[in-house]
């Protein structure tokens, strides 16, 4: 599958929720050849055969098989969460008696304010009572359903000096005047293509309906919601299907619930890629020590976007270690291991950019700031492999509206392509030969 920008943007716009966004690179997968599999099934796998599992149907792994069996692997793992509202249970409010609002937890580190004044919309998943049992049906409401209204600055003056949000009295969306109290669940159902009475549980979002927008002299960035983690995700996946196949095995992993520190079932935290790995080394024969030496001649690349200085808060950035949009594949390091790059993963991972000509950059947090964590540290963990984490250059992490270049995505692609092609094999500790 091609990189284009319009595809991406494509899959933005479309992937409104964790839910959708595994769904869509499902379908893209099998567009492409991947079969699927079910964790409660049983594996029958083939030598050269191409392959996806999905957890918690918001979790995703792909994997293709080499023709001599279980190998070493070249491993990408995005995220497939943003930080957004959740909409709690027995979600509608009232208001005053005259209006309808919604009933929302924060789900993630997100910048409240940039949910302000804009259409917003409810996607996700519900379960529905069918007369086969219970069935996960995905939802997307798709069209502007609520709205978070500011505060008028005459009753709020100091909205400009001191701009605390609080999340249960600030932030309830506005769903509809008092008649409106019972049409949120019947709006849901009716997305769902089920009635209200069949719902016997829900994982509901609100999402930002703005569309994807490239803009700038001559198309220089790209502003959508979700960047934050779906243009890596997207850019992984074209990657690993363009990839040729080569003695080793590929695979792309996107996990959930990365926003909210992966320890969940699905997260990076789970159990989710040992298990994928020990099933189809099982499945292909190869158990105990070998698959423990195809193990340590493995490598992972955790893509995960990065923070480019910023043009009115340069303060706020290291000094000689601060990306910028449209420069490059950042990877990024940190002494106290919220990511994972040590001196020989990165290493590896420049010299694979460096033969495929892919700029490189590198981002360390401000000596006395806190930065966030991501999956690389998380993930080898549970499969102990060299790992570096990367990402794409991009502005407001957080934010419902982000903003990134539109030339990185490219070299992600091309950088991962290389990375899938290239074969790893481990020597003595610490060291490799790439070929």
């Amino acid at each position: 599958m091609n990189y284009t920008l319009d595809g991406l943007c494509a899959f933005l716009k479309s992937s409104v929720s964790a839910f959708h966004a595994v769904k869509n690179l499902g379908d893209l997968l099998e567009g492409a050849g991947y079969a699927p599999l079910r964790e409660s099934g049983s594996w029958k796998l083939q030598p050269g055969g191409r392959y996806y599992v999905t957890r918690n149907q918001s979790s995703l792994i792909a994997f293709s098989v080499p023709e001599r069996g279980f190998a070493p692997a070249m491993i990408v793992a995005a995220h497939s969460d943003s930080p957004v509202f959740r909409v709690k249970q027995r979600a509608e409010l009232d208001g005053q008696g005259k209006y309808t609002l919604l009933n929302t937890e924060r789900y993630g580190g997100m910048i409240m304010s940039t949910w302000l004044d804009r259409p917003l919309s409810v996607a996700g998943r519900v379960v529905a009572r069918t007369q086969c049992g219970l069935e996960s049906r995905l939802v997307n409401v798709d069209r502007d359903l609520v709205l978070i209204p500011n505060l008028a600055i005459h009753m709020n003056r100091e909205v400009n000096e001191k701009g605390g949000l609080n999340a249960r009295t600030d932030m309830p969306p506005l769903f509809g005047d008092a008649p409106a109290r019972g049409g949120f669940e019947a709006a849901v159902a009716e997305a769902a293509g089920v009635a209200p009475e069949q719902i016997a549980g829900s994982d509901l979002y609100l999402y930002n309906r703005m569309a994807p927008s490239v803009w700038g002299p001559e198309g220089c960035y790209l502003s959508a919601p979700r960047l934050d983690d779906l243009e890596c995700a997207y850019a992984a996946l074209c990657a690993f299907t363009e990839a040729r196949a080569g003695a080793h095995m590929n695979l792309l992993c996107v996990f959930d619930n990365e926003e909210v520190g992966s320890g969940t079932r699905q997260g990076a935290d789970s159990t989710f890629l040992q298990d994928v790995l020990a099933r189809a080394a099982g499945a292909l024969g190869a158990e105990g020590e070998e698959m423990r030496a195809c193990l340590a001649s493995s490598f992972m690349a955790s893509a995960d976007n990065a923070h480019a200085l910023h043009p009115n808060h340069p303060e706020k950035s290291d000094p000689t270690n601060r990306p910028y949009m449209n420069e490059g594949v950042v990877v990024k390091f940190s002494a106290n291991q919220k990511y994972t790059t040590d001196g020989v993963s990165n290493a590896a991972f420049c010299e694979i950019c460096r033969r495929a000509g892919v700029p490189v950059q590198f981002f360390a947090n401000r000596s006395d700031l806190a930065g966030g964590s991501t999956l690389g540290n998380i993930s080898s963990a549970h499969v102990s492999i060299p790992a570096v984490d990367i990402g794409l250059a991009q502005l407001a992490m957080h934010s419902s509206y982000e903003t990134a270049g539109t030339l990185d995505a490219q070299y992600m692609v091309r950088a991962l392509t290389a990375l899938y092609e290239t074969e790893l094999r481990a020597g003595d500790d610490g060291a490799f030969t790439l070929e």
